[in-house]
């Protein structure tokens, strides 16, 4: 008797215990909520990425992209030497940075709001060439500016132009 009821007093215990659980999840249920919460984690970090490490390199390609092209205009259409070999200096040694300016994980693959094409990340030989066809470009212009000679300093026009328009046509998305 004491066994049978051991057995039923140990069966009572059990079956309280087990008041209030949960049935076990299926599976398939538990990998779903599993992606969601994947899903929702990478869209946080996406923006926190997004708003804080590459906000700033995308702000300073900008302003260094602005400077560039403000340079270039200077060129263009100034008879000054002396504002153009100021401005052709300055293209010159910003070009050699433009490639530092496109980190991996500041495109718009990884969700940053940018003008940059997927392509600087996805064709970086075809993106470093477009680089140093700029950088070659100033060069020229830079060693045509201290000759004094405004002839020849327009007379690179062409070259930084069209390495200029190679790269946006290639590379930025149209405004």
């Amino acid at each position: 008797m004491k066994n049978e009821l051991f057995a039923l007093g140990l069966g009572s215990i059990l079956l309280l215990a087990s008041c209030g659980k949960e049935e076990p999840k299926p599976q398939a249920e538990i990998e779903a909520e599993a992606s969601e919460t994947a899903a929702e984690i990478t869209e946080e970090v996406t923006e926190e990425v997004a708003e804080s490490d590459f906000g700033d390199v995308i702000d300073a390609r900008e302003k260094g992209m602005k400077t560039i092209a403000a340079s270039f205009k200077t060129i263009r259409e100034s008879d000054d030497i002396e504002a153009v070999k100021e401005a052709a200096a300055t293209m010159d040694e910003l070009a050699s940075d433009v490639g530092m300016w496109f980190p991996a994980g500041s495109g718009p693959g990884a969700g940053v709001e940018t003008d940059a094409l997927a392509a600087i990340w996805t064709e970086p030989v075809e993106f470093t060439a477009a680089v140093a066809k700029l950088k070659a470009a100033t060069t020229s212009a830079s060693a045509a500016a201290q000759t004094g000679e405004l002839a020849a300093v327009k007379a690179t026009i062409p070259a930084i132009g069209g390495s200029c328009k190679g790269c946006h046509d290639a590379f930025k998305a149209e405004d």
